[in-house]
């Protein structure tokens, strides 16, 4: 049975709030707990860990892990049969997230959860990107390397050890959204990465399919299907999208005219950028600077 997809929208990327261990002996019961404001990551490190959340249950066995919600009911759903040792890591994103029941209910909300991120992270002009984390997964060896590193930084004065544990947990968090993907769907993701990144360098050109296809090397049907997994759009619609999120940076920062910021983007005709801009925004280019700006 495949596992349900934590699905974060980013940035800022989740954050560490603290880490450590526990030791239950046979016969003791994870302590219940509601609603405790961060996400709870568990790894089982020896023994079983029977544990639930929301009449949903684990046996978690070890190098397993399981990522418990901020919002939900979570408890020992029975006593544990042996010795068990865990490591806990508490986390929690200021932006947007969702838990999907797979890859393909991820990807379809995709879009409305980055417009949701985009007005509680107040992140309408950054580049934002997908972390997908199984909710129950296998540690990876890589993985668990790198979640050793927080306890080596133990003897850290806090100031460093804080840092450095930060920094740990996003690789962490790396791993854990890499080792998510099957072979095939790395090469999708791999390709449509070199798309996002050409488009990045280029946007300002003349992009078009055919262009593209003898960039990379691939069928332009093959690109498009690589950039809907990955990023929940064709590669002109991401051409399109990135040209509109540019071009609210520049309306923020520079007091340059709309027909210049839609010729700096890539649009050839201010009309279509205008028309472009607003059939997304549910404003006009004018309008949106206005709203964030004024006269001194």
């Amino acid at each position: 049975m495949s596992s349900p997809i934590l699905h974060f929208i980013s940035p800022p990327i989740p954050y560490f709030v603290d880490c450590g261990h526990a030791a239950y002996s046979a016969g003791d019961t994870h302590i219940s707990r509601n609603c405790i404001g961060v996400f709870d990551l568990i790894v089982v490190e020896k023994g079983v860990l029977p544990i639930g959340e929301d009449h949903l249950n684990w046996e978690l066995k070890e190098g397993e892990s399981l990522i418990l919600r901020p919002d939900g009911h979570h408890y020992g759903s029975a006593p544990c049969t042996t010795d068990t040792e865990i490591i806990w890591i508490h986390f929690q994103t200021f932006g947007s997230w969702k838990e999907c029941s797979d890859m393909n209910e991820c990807l379809d909300n995709q879009a409305q959860l980055i417009e949701n991120h985009k007005q509680k992270a107040y992140l309408n002009h950054a580049d934002v990107c997908s972390i997908f984390i199984p909710k129950h997964m296998r540690i990876s060896g890589r993985a668990k390397e790198v979640l050793d590193l927080f306890f080596q930084q133990e003897h850290e004065p806090q100031s460093m050890r804080n840092w450095k544990r930060q920094a740990s947990f996003q690789l962490f968090l790396q791993h854990l959204d890499r080792d998510l993907a099957s072979p095939s769907d790395a090469t999708a993701i791999h390709i449509a990465e070199q798309i996002e990144l050409f488009i990045r360098q280029n946007y300002a050109g003349d992009i078009t399919n055919p262009l593209l296809q003898k960039e990379l090397n691939y069928h332009s049907n093959y690109l498009a299907k690589c950039m809907l997994k990955a990023y929940g759009m064709t590669p002109m619609a991401y051409l399109k999208h990135y040209r509109l999120e540019q071009s609210k940076r520049l309306l923020l920062q520079t007091g340059w005219p709309v027909v210049r910021i839609a010729e700096e983007v890539g649009f050839r005709h201010v009309s279509h950028y205008s028309a472009c801009f607003s059939k997304k925004e549910g404003i006009s280019p004018t309008a949106f600077r206005s709203k964030f700006t004024r006269d001194r």
